[in-house]
């Protein structure tokens, strides 16, 4: 178990490279988003994803999949909807995820998906370098079931311990705001839950975006 401080130019270069070399090999990350801290993994490793399961003491609810590039999301899906492209060109990197129908075909196990994934590129730039190299990650707050979601890095390795093999630290999280959630699985697209994004924003992108309440 390692933590490095991304403040500094020369630990940033030495834990990305770490972050990168465990999550390939199947070990858990914490590092930073523009939300919160994440403990993340190799989205197509099963044993990593039950790693992370483990660590978080929770169930299989599936975790958010963060990527390192819009144009990931396209080799993602058997159909990317026109309102997630607008929605991802628009929005990302950024505090906005986007449920979408899976491709059947990929190869992983991120708990019961019943063919759905939510997907999201954060505006981090430690976070970008480690998905750019690693690829999808399944990425979930990294703190333990029923506690606090941590700010810093240090804070998740309090309860996270030597379940994570490398943490990065960037410092306190600027704006812990959740990302707002849409949905574009369905007939209409629709706002799931309010975040850092609000409503009008997303319908001046999607106009027929549908609010919680509709």
């Amino acid at each position: 178990m390692m933590l490095y401080d991304c403040r500094s130019a020369a630990d940033r270069d030495r834990g990305i490279a770490a972050a990168i070399e465990a999550a390939k090999n199947g070990e858990l990350v914490v590092m930073p988003t523009d939300t919160l801290y994440g403990i993340g993994c190799d989205a197509f490793s099963s044993h990593a994803v039950n790693s992370l399961f483990n660590a978080k003491g929770r169930g299989r609810t599936p975790p958010p999949v963060l990527v390192g590039s819009r144009h990931t999301l396209n080799g993602l899906v058997l159909i990317l909807p026109k309102a997630a492209r607008d929605l991802a060109d628009a929005f990302w990197p950024g505090p906005l995820t986007i449920i979408v129908d899976h491709a059947p075909s990929l190869q992983w196990d991120l708990g019961e998906t019943n063919g759905q994934i939510a997907v999201r590129q954060p505006l981090h730039p430690v976070a970008l370098e480690v998905l750019r190299e690693v690829g999808p990650m399944a990425v979930s707050s990294a703190n333990k079931t029923g506690r606090p979601a941590p700010l810093t890095a240090a804070e998740a390795q309090d309860q996270m311990g030597y379940s994570v093999r490398t943490y990065l630290e960037a410092g306190p999280a600027i704006d812990p705001v959740p990302s707002t959630i849409v949905d574009v699985t369905g007939d209409e697209p629709r706002m799931l839950r309010a975040g850092a994004i609000p409503l009008e924003k997303l319908r001046d992108v999607v106009p027929d975006m549908l609010g919680q309440e509709d």
